[in-house]
């Protein structure tokens, strides 16, 4: 199992977070996992940073694996994702990977087109997959649907078939996920919800890999971690049906302001003990995950990734036999 940072784009300037994975890697994490915004959840200390220019830069400085998770369909056409995906692999051979979804209004609206249902945005995100999957091999795509594309051919191909994955948080959608994707990327909540995904995603892609981004707020004290996981993260813990029709970081404010930190302790691990992380970690490692991608959602990066360097990460990776 890898454990992972992760750089969230929405909270911290490109150039901090390029210092941050640095002290990532210095501090024996093994990989990273790039967020894709346009806009941030809040107006609030917050950042945009554009993913793909910092990811050259980040590779580069790191000798990391890295991964992102992108929304192909609308804000961005899936041609250039695939351009962009082989680029990054002909640099860094075996060090990319990429998860896709069916994306958040917050970042889609702005190209002023209509806003889809759910299942047509599922639609589209399966058409923008096949179509990258073929472009990848070097055909000459062109097709009509939900997308449209004519007559597209990379000329700069990856240098190995890309590892891509499909982000899911409910079962049904991880069953539909696994019909298409090489592997799983999903977020903690709920234990048996977990399960469930694990499974769903199992019955169908029995071999495929399972990827889990653990959302944690560390500071000196339970209670002042709570706190900042309060502060910086609460918009993110609205539920799924919300978080993907807001269409302004004013709005995520406005909505935010009514969540209790009981309702972001669900969705937060807020602990300033190396146990408590330990032992996430354990449990996520033998519920099958290959792959566990630690973000620190408050603003204190730099004494995170020291804490977890001395005192998460040794041990955890000796419990776990990592």
């Amino acid at each position: 199992m890898k454990i992972g940072y992760h750089a969230s784009h929405e909270q911290f300037a490109p150039s901090e977070l390029l210092t941050f994975v640095q002290m990532a890697e210095q501090a024996g994490f093994d990989a990273v996992l790039s967020s894709d915004h346009f806009h941030p959840w809040s107006e609030y200390q917050s950042q945009s940073g554009f993913a793909w220019s910092w990811l050259g830069a980040a590779m580069q400085a790191t000798s990391l694996e890295f991964g992102i998770v992108n929304a192909p369909g609308q804000r961005y056409h899936p041609a250039i994702i695939a351009q962009a995906v082989a680029t990054l692999d002909d640099m860094f051979p075996n060090r990319f990977w990429i998860a896709v979804g069916s994306g958040q209004a917050l970042n889609e609206k702005i190209t002023g087109g209509n806003w889809p249902a759910k299942e047509v945005r599922h639609r589209r995100l399966e058409e923008s997959v096949q179509v990258m999957k073929r472009l990848w091999t070097g055909e000459s795509v062109t097709y009509s649907g939900h997308i449209e594309v004519e007559n597209a051919t990379l000329y700069t191909k990856p240098k190995s078939p890309p590892l891509l994955y499909g982000a899911a948080l409910t079962p049904s959608t991880a069953s539909w996920v696994a019909s298409w994707a090489q592997g799983l990327i999903t977020v903690n909540q709920k234990t048996d919800t977990v399960r469930q995904i694990v499974n769903s995603f199992r019955e169908v892609n029995p071999q495929g890999e399972l990827t889990l981004k653990l959302q944690v707020s560390y500071a000196a004290t339970d209670e002042e971690a709570l706190t900042l996981a309060w502060t910086s993260w609460r918009n993110n813990t609205l539920g799924q049906s919300l978080q993907a029709e807001l269409a302004l970081p004013q709005h995520f404010d406005h909505a935010g302001m009514h969540v209790s930190t009981d309702h972001v302790s669900d969705a937060v691990l807020a602990s300033a003990s190396a146990a408590a992380y330990i032992e996430a970690l354990r449990f996520y490692h033998d519920a099958g995950f290959d792959r566990i991608i630690v973000h620190n959602v408050n603003r204190n990066q730099e004494a995170f990734i020291d804490f977890m360097g001395s005192h998460v990460l040794p041990f955890a990776k000796q419990q776990n036999g990592i």
